[in-house]
């Protein structure tokens, strides 16, 4: 029997769970003999085109167990847009999958990376090959369509809520304080920032800005001001995606996507120029969404789940879809599992509905209700001796 091997790879910005669906992938796929290998493609889609692949068979179970708390990308990422079928590439991608005679291929991200799974699994079907590929999401930003939400954006958001918490009490410790603003991540959805609304009353921010809603300068510094001469302090958290003139070196990907830091900046210049209020800005940047210690255990549980899942429907002949959450019950909390065709969720985005954003100071209660069973349960991390998180450390042996 010609038994088909499994390459399983990530693609476009961490989380801190991407590496948990990729421990999914491998408790489910070392159970089934019917599978000739299971190998990693290493940054990404790039290893399928150079033929840089690792063989995850070779790994130290110990080190397997630790994806689960190891931010990052354990296989390495990337942001590569792939052309047109005609492309060289594909040959290349045609050559690495049939010299390592994979079957079943797992693309594991978030918008960008399923418009890769869509193009994958439609060459695959136009070549005739006998190749199956399943998408499995992530993405902190949550904005994939069909799923109720994303692996990664419950953790993200603890580590936001735990954040701007701290930047609430610290700014109670004067009379008359600065105005804070906390930069959070979200290109065109607010998902992210939005769940500062969680927090209770007399720890909460005092201003929330979503790229969902119109912004205005004038309105903006109206608002602050309001709240600092009522209060003598202010907490604003801002989405990065907002429309306004930023200061940033981030530069354009391959699928035209800009880096978007610096709102705060900007917005800080203006409240310093026209308001005269001493001002801190603060981009939370990346331990949004690379930390392991205030990780949500339910994001960690489903990302595995949702590795295992993808495994299984490959196995049950799938291809062209993604494994997504359906929620049937927010309390108690109660999901299943299903499986959407990725064509519909290749390059489309769920925005944060209109209909959840109140004011500038308030979002509503059913958003609410949404986030909260996904962002109660914490986890519990090990630590080395100098109280240090310890994360895996792969072999990466190459598939010779």
């Amino acid at each position: 029997m010609n038994k088909k091997a499994l390459a399983y790879f990530q693609s476009g910005g961490p989380t801190t769970v991407i590496n948990s669906s990729l421990y999914g992938v491998i408790a489910e796929a070392f159970k089934h003999p019917e599978i000739g290998g299971v190998y990693g493609s290493l940054y990404g889609v790039e290893g399928l085109i150079d033929d840089n692949l690792v063989d995850l068979r070779k790994e130290d179970l110990e080190q397997i167990e630790l994806l689960k708390q190891t931010p990052g990308a354990a296989l390495g990422s990337s942001r590569k847009k792939l052309p047109g079928v005609e492309d060289p590439l594909f040959a290349k991608i045609i050559d690495t999958i049939e010299r390592r005679n994979i079957g079943y291929l797992l693309v594991n991200g978030g918008n960008d990376t399923m418009d890769t799974c869509y193009r994958l699994d439609s060459f695959f079907k136009d070549q005739k090959m006998d190749v199956k590929v399943i998408g499995i999401p992530k993405t902190i930003d949550n904005d994939l369509m069909a799923t109720d939400h994303c692996p990664g954006y419950a953790s993200a958001a603890r580590h936001v809520l735990n954040f701007v918490k701290m930047a609430v009490v610290d700014g109670k410790a004067y009379r008359r304080g600065k105005i804070v603003l906390v930069e959070i991540m979200g290109r065109n959805a607010g998902w992210l920032t939005a769940s500062a609304d969680l927090l209770a009353e007399d720890e909460r921010p005092d201003l929330i800005y979503l790229p969902e809603s119109p912004f205005s300068l004038e309105g903006f510094l109206k608002d602050v001001k309001e709240v600092y001469d009522r209060k003598g302090y202010a907490v604003v958290v801002l989405s990065e995606g907002l429309d306004l003139p930023r200061k940033n070196a981030g530069g354009t990907d391959s699928f035209g996507h800009s880096s978007l830091e610096g709102v705060s900046i900007h917005l800080a210049e203006a409240i310093k120029e026209k308001l005269g209020i001493g001002v801190r800005s603060m981009e939370l940047s990346l331990p949004q969404r690379a930390d392991p210690i205030l990780a949500s255990k339910i994001d960690i549980e489903e990302a595995i789940l949702l590795g295992k899942e993808a495994v299984k429907a490959l196995l049950a002949g799938e291809s062209g879809k993604m494994v997504a959450i359906r929620r049937l019950s927010s309390d108690p909390y109660r999901r299943e599992i299903f499986l959407a065709p990725v064509a519909e969720v290749a390059n489309a985005e769920k925005f944060f509905p209109r209909g959840w954003i109140f004011s500038s100071s308030r979002l509503s209660d059913e958003f609410r209700d949404y986030l909260r069973p996904l962002v109660m349960t914490a986890t519990h991390v090990q630590y080395d001796d100098d109280g240090v998180f310890l994360s895996a450390k792969l072999r990466l042996e190459k598939v010779r």
